[in-house]
This record gives structure tokens, C-alpha cells and sequence, in this order.
């Protein structure tokens, strides 16, 4: 008998029917011998209403409690599938993060697991029964209710198989695993059987929305096999594993796409050491993520300094940016939401020659114009215009013949 966990995202739970109709698919799995762990999202758009509910209520939202609202959609999933599963003759029990054992730091709305303590999992699976676990939430070392922020539900997920020991972590949702590209701006595209953890971190990082980036970490550094699927078909879908050194990797594996980012300049930078410091440390200490970073070459002592950071933190970022002119010396601070990033990821980039020439040919070809470009060992982006970005994700699948 193995343990497997199995989180069902919130389409996968949306209404009564999906729920009843889940809950039949976990019976099967254990009567099929298996020990199962399920991880629930909230049903549908419950987050959004709530979100929405608490704007209308009021303008000022302290932390802590929005993350008490946002947790109780969780918990009126797992309550509800416990209830399917008892119809189905299935024994089970609900559990709130904080009840599952799941510890995390103090930053509500972003929290990070430190610790899982799952003996209370551990006693339900002992007596035969099934443990159903609230995604997206836990307990902070301060003891107060945490969220773990976007895609929480599949670091839930994750870091329960790890502790567990589970043989893996299925995660459901509406799509049937990850695919060479967007499939509703591709539809040639093809449902990848097998995809490294190396390649799914890149894929999830620079705009691929199948999995939560945290939670490909997560897998990743404890070594927790993911099977991405869908709830609606059931069908196999694709596996994130170890990267199998023995096997010839494809030189491009997918072609992913970002418009969730805005571009700060600040221009007329002075070229000395530790002005950019200056400028990243001030940035880091509002909790900033910046992503791909250019400065230009240094004309008569000053140069410009671009970065890429989520739409979320361009207000941050402005105010930080703005704030350090004096200080720094520098010219203005511009702001431009017109950007999107695409990009390609492959194992096999790292022996192929010639991955970036063809990619920029591409773009030139289609009159696509590259504003900046960051690069890694199996990653390659190109920042662009975000009204041309999905013709740049057509051209660059076609050029690398990704078609199924």
C-alpha cells in the first residue's frame, strides 16, 4: 500500500456536482488499496467574492485579517468534500492548516511553510481513515492564521507528500497537464509526457500557470514526484520529476508567456559602485520581486538602469525608486505596464548552439521588437510589447516545430 496525496484545484471542487463527482475518484483510489491525503482549494471563485467582499466592506484591510476571511473558503470545501466522501461510504476527516500541523513565518498574505508537524494526518491515516486538508493556509510561529499566497493550495500539497512520505503528489485541476505552450494561443500544441523539475521551476517562472512556483521548489529540493492531471478526464498527464541524465533532451521543451509585468527605468544613474546596491537593497526591503535586470552602457558618467517587477509591485517599486533620486543623484523614474516577457525553456539548450540567434531571427522576422533579454542555462526571455506577445509565443513554437 502506498500514500498518495491529491489536491483538486477550485474548478476541480466549483460546484456540488464536481464535488460529489471528485470525491468518487479519491473512494476509487482507495479502494484500489492506496492511503490518500486530499488537499482542497477553495470552490470556484469564493477567493475573488471574498476579496471583493472585503473591498466593499472597507478600504483599509489589515493583513491579519484578510487572511481570516480568504481561509474560510478552504474550509467550506474540505467540510463539503468530507461530506461527499462519507456518501460514497468513505470514513473521513477535514483538517484546517493549522490542524494538519502546517507552521509558517509571519508574512500574512505570503507566508512560508518552516515546519509541517502532521501526527494528527498520521493518526487519521492509522485508522484507516482519509485525511481532507484545507489548502492555501497555515499557522504562524505568532499563532495567527496565514495564507501562503498565490498557487498556496499546491504548496500545500507539496509539502504534506514530503512529510508523509508519499509516493507522489497528483495535482488536478481543468487543464490535463502542461503543454509546449499555451494551448488557447496555440492549439497545436502538445501535452508534454514527462518535463525535469529543472524545466517545470523556469516554465512556472517566467508565466507557464499550471503549477505554483513555490511548490515546484518545494518538490524539487524534497524530491516529491508531481503528476499534473485533469479532474474533468481523468486521463494521464505529465509528470514532473528528477531530469534523467541518460536521455537526449529536446534543445526546446516550451514556449511560455508573462503579461503580469510592468518595467521601471531610472535613468541618468551615476556610474559608481554600489548606486544599483542602493537601489535593489531599498527595493528587497518593500518585498519586491524583481525579475530580469539591464543597465545600459555608462555614457559621460551616468547610465540607465531597467528592471521588470509584477504589476502588483509597481507602486512600491515607483515610490521606492522615486524616493532614492536625491540620494542617488539620478535623473527620473519611468514606468511602462505595456510589457510582456516570452520565452523558451529545454534541458537541451544547455549543448544546442544557436537557440538565441534563431529566436531572435524569429522576432525580427514577425517586426517583433526585443527590449530586454535575460537568459539562464535552460531559459531564454525576451521582454516585448504586450500587444505583439502571443504572436511572438505562434512564431516561436512554429520555428521550433513544437507542434503536436
Amino acid at each position: 500500500m502506498s500514500l498518495v496525496v491529491q489536491k483538486f484545484g477550485g474548478t476541480s471542487v466549483g460546484d456540488a456536482e464536481r464535488i460529489r463527482a471528485v470525491a468518487d475518484h479519491v473512494a476509487r483510489t482507495r479502494r484500489r488499496g492506496d492511503d490518500v491525503v486530499v488537499v482542497v482549494s477553495a470552490m470556484g471563485k469564493t477567493t475573488d467574492d471574498l476579496l471583493r467582499l472585503a473591498t466593499d466592506v472597507s478600504p483599509v484591510q489589515p493583513p491579519r485579517e484578510l487572511d481570516m476571511l480568504l481561509t474560510a473558503g478552504e474550509r467550506v470545501s474540505m467540510a463539503l468534500f468530507v461530506m461527499a466522501l462519507s456518501g460514497q461510504g468513505v470514513d473521513a476527516v477535514s483538517f484546517t492548516g493549522s490542524q494538519a500541523g502546517i507552521i509558517t513565518d509571519t508574512a500574512h498574505g505570503r507566508a512560508k511553510i518552516v515546519e509541517v508537524r502532521g501526527d494528527r494526518l498520521r493518526d487519521a491515516l492509522a485508522a484507516g481513515r482519509v485525511p481532507v486538508v484545507a489548502g492555501f493556509q497555515g499557522v504562524s510561529t505568532d499563532r495567527d492564521v496565514t495564507t501562503l499566497g498565490r498557487g498556496g493550495s499546491d504548496t500545500t500539497a507539496v509539502a504534506l507528500a514530503a512529510s508523509l512520505g508519499a509516493e507522489v503528489c497528483e495535482i488536478y485541476t481543468d487543464v490535463s497537464g502542461v503543454f509546449s505552450a499555451d494551448p488557447r494561443i496555440v492549439p497545436e500544441a502538445r501535452r508534454l509526457a514527462r518535463v525535469s523539475f529543472e524545466e517545470m521551476l523556469d516554465i512556472a517562472a517566467s508565466g507557464g500557470r499550471v503549477l505554483a512556483l513555490r511548490s515546484v521548489e518545494f518538490a524539487r529540493n524534497h524530491h516529491v514526484p508531481l503528476h499534473v492531471r485533469s479532474s474533468f478526464t481523468w486521463e494521464p498527464g505529465t509528470w514532473v520529476v528528477e531530469e534523467d541524465p541518460s536521455m537526449e533532451q529536446a534543445v526546446v521543451t516550451a514556449v511560455t508567456h508573462d503579461t503580469s509585468e510592468a518595467k521601471v527605468t531610472v535613468t541618468g544613474v551615476p556610474d559608481e559602485p554600489g548606486i544599483a546596491a542602493r537601489l535593489f537593497r531599498a527595493l528587497a526591503d518593500r518585498h519586491v520581486n524583481v525579475d530580469t535586470i539591464v543597465q545600459n552602457v555608462s555614457v559621460h558618467g551616468t547610465t540607465d538602469i531597467s528592471f521588470t517587477v509584477p504589476k502588483d509591485d509597481l507602486g512600491p517599486s515607483l515610490e521606492v525608486a522615486r524616493a532614492l533620486l536625491p540620494e542617488i543623484g539620478a535623473g527620473e523614474v519611468l514606468a511602462d505596464d505595456g510589457i510582456a516577457k516570452v520565452s523558451l525553456v529545454g534541458a537541451g539548450m544547455r549543448t544546442h548552439p544557436g537557440v538565441s540567434a534563431t529566436m531572435f531571427e524569429t522576432l525580427a522576422t514577425h517586426g517583433i521588437n526585443i527590449e530586454m533579454i535575460s537568459t539562464s542555462t535552460i531559459r531564454l526571455s525576451c521582454v516585448v510589447r504586450a500587444d505583439r506577445v502571443e504572436e511572438a509565443v505562434r512564431a516561436l513554437h512554429e520555428a521550433f516545430e513544437l507542434s503536436a
